[in-house]
């Protein structure tokens, strides 16, 4: 395991593992009614975009941003996002 942490650490891997992640584990991560109205989300330099059509929800979301980026970055035990976008 510490391995290939160092590994990750070492590649520019460790990005896309997280986003990777954060995909298959995004239900888990914001609950079910988020996950399913949510288009799609992507991480890049530690920004996580999150794609909604649904207005109540995008409002909830920007509202939320801050607690948002706390509860993944726990759930990571790391800090993987440093700013959350809304769109």
């Amino acid at each position: 395991g510490e391995a290939l942490s160092l590994l990750l650490e070492k590649s520019r891997w460790k990005p896309k593992v997280f986003e990777l992640r954060l995909k298959e584990e995004w239900e888990a991560i914001v609950g079910k009614t988020i996950s399913k109205y949510t288009r799609s989300i992507s991480l890049h330099d530690k920004k996580l975009t999150i794609y909604t059509d649904v207005a109540p929800l995008k409002q909830e979301l920007l509202l939320g941003k801050e607690q948002l980026k706390n509860n993944i970055n726990e759930y990571f035990k790391e800090r993987v996002i440093d700013e959350v976008i809304i769109k």
